[in-house]
């Protein structure tokens, strides 16, 4: 139970009157802290028991033990059961999810786009999906109802959600979400430490999503590969582009290329601020 999975349960607790919410993790550290919090209503060390009598499972773990954990859970899970995840990549949730459980029971992607580089249960928020938007992914076999009760739980959990395929999704976060990670890590990875002394606020925003945890950002990497590599050519080509100009000193090029990016942020910013999506 980190960031993600304490703060579902800790709103739920605090919103959803009536339901009930249990927690698991394979750490006792992990499950101490979790029941000194009060994240939820109980903690336990049994994930089959944790999910046996679920309505709905939420699996908010690195997406590469995703797999495991659903062919292990599979035969506790009651028919009727929606299982959905907090993972940043669908396709191979999708499929593992459609190899794995059985036919009773559904499958619904979710990416809540909320939490920070911040990690652990410690840093749980009744108000961390208020306002944030959330995604549903779903395939052309997907259970409609199972799709409009989580649909229906996100809604009171605070988020406003949105509803796309799984290839569509990670098509789009692979430029939003996963190029910005790698593009921050490359920044900082290309200064040494006695440049890195002398870096100013701009610096340190622009490189702060580097901070996430790293066993989280592989496996989203991994699970996004061919999406996310195009994202980086594209990015290669647009730094050659600058590069070529500077390089010329052609300063109306230079400009050009600083003057576009500068109105598509603009853009960006007015169209989020219309939508109440920033403060």
């Amino acid at each position: 139970m980190g960031l993600l999975g304490a703060s579902i349960t800790l709103t739920t607790l605090r919103s959803l009157f009536g339901v009930r919410t249990v927690g698991y993790s394979h750490r006792a550290s992990t499950r101490r802290k979790a029941r000194q919090l009060g994240v939820a209503e109980e903690i336990v060390d049994d994930l089959s028991k944790c999910v046996a009598a679920a309505d709905v499972v939420i699996l908010a773990t690195p997406i590469c033990a995703f797999e495991r954990i659903l062919d292990s859970i599979a035969d506790a899970l009651k028919a009727g059961c929606i299982v959905t995840d907090v993972g940043s990549t669908k396709v191979l949730p999708h499929r593992w999810a459609e190899k794995l459980l059985p036919k009773n029971v559904y499958y619904v992607g979710s990416h809540p786009i909320a939490g920070s580089e911040k990690r652990g249960a410690e840093f749980a928020r009744d108000d961390l999906f208020y306002g944030a938007r959330c995604i549903l992914t779903r395939k052309k076999n997907t259970s409609p109802t199972a799709l409009a009760r989580l649909r229906k739980l996100w809604l009171q959990l605070g988020c406003r959600v949105s509803v796309m395929s799984p290839g569509r999704h990670d098509r789009i976060f692979a430029r939003i979400s996963h190029l910005p990670h790698v593009t921050a890590a490359a920044l900082i990875n290309a200064g040494n430490p006695e440049q890195l002394t002398f870096a100013g606020k701009g610096f340190i925003d622009t490189s702060r999503v580097a901070s996430g945890p790293e066993n989280v950002w592989s496996d989203i990497l991994v699970t996004n590969a061919a999406n996310t590599a195009q994202g980086i050519d594209k990015v290669i080509a647009e730094l050659r582009k600058l590069q070529k100009a500077i390089i010329a000193k052609d300063q109306k090029r230079v400009q050009k290329l600083l003057a576009a990016a500068r109105a598509k942020r603009a853009a960006l910013i007015r169209h989020k601020m219309r939508r109440k999506e920033l403060i």
